[in-house]
């Protein structure tokens, strides 16, 4: 059931860009139309590509799933995310690297490539749409490094 080239049963760990974009609106989630976690609200993001530094995917990342364009101000953390199948094997396996951002113009996200929606979401609303904790930890990063470089 190893899949060498394919996302679910990698031979090895995949890398994601996951990109916190702030601003005095909150954050920019994305509802996930994929697997995993499909249909769940998560940070815009996705598959570094090869030649793609981490800033470059993210930058990507963010204007093909919100279309907004974004200024990119450091790294957050790294973050393993490893999903489990009924059997107990690593069905996916993402090594993500997230980096905060803030939007350089547009203001209204709009959803597009793996994102079924994408919104401005209050840092207060976003405690109770059952995020995955890391996801919130990273956000709460974030929003901090923006209080203290300002």
């Amino acid at each position: 059931m190893t899949s060498s080239t394919g996302r679910e049963y990698p031979a090895r760990p995949l890398v994601g860009v996951g990109a916190v974009i702030l601003s005095e609106k909150g954050v920019v989630l994305i509802k996930r139309g994929k697997p995993p976690r499909a249909g769940s609200w998560s940070l815009p993001g996705g598959a570094q590509k090869v030649g793609e530094t981490v800033f470059e995917a993210a930058l990507r990342e963010i204007k093909e799933e919100t279309g907004l364009d974004a200024k990119i101000h450091g790294l957050i953390d790294v973050v393993d995310s490893i999903t489990r199948d009924a059997k107990g094997l690593v069905q996916y396996h993402y090594t993500l690297v997230d980096v905060w951002a803030t939007p350089v113009n547009g203001d209204s996200p709009q959803a597009g490539g793996d994102a079924a929606d994408a919104q401005w979401i209050s840092l207060d609303e976003m405690r109770t749409l059952g995020l995955w904790t890391e996801t919130l930890r990273i956000i709460e990063q974030a929003d901090m490094l923006l209080r203290t470089s300002q």
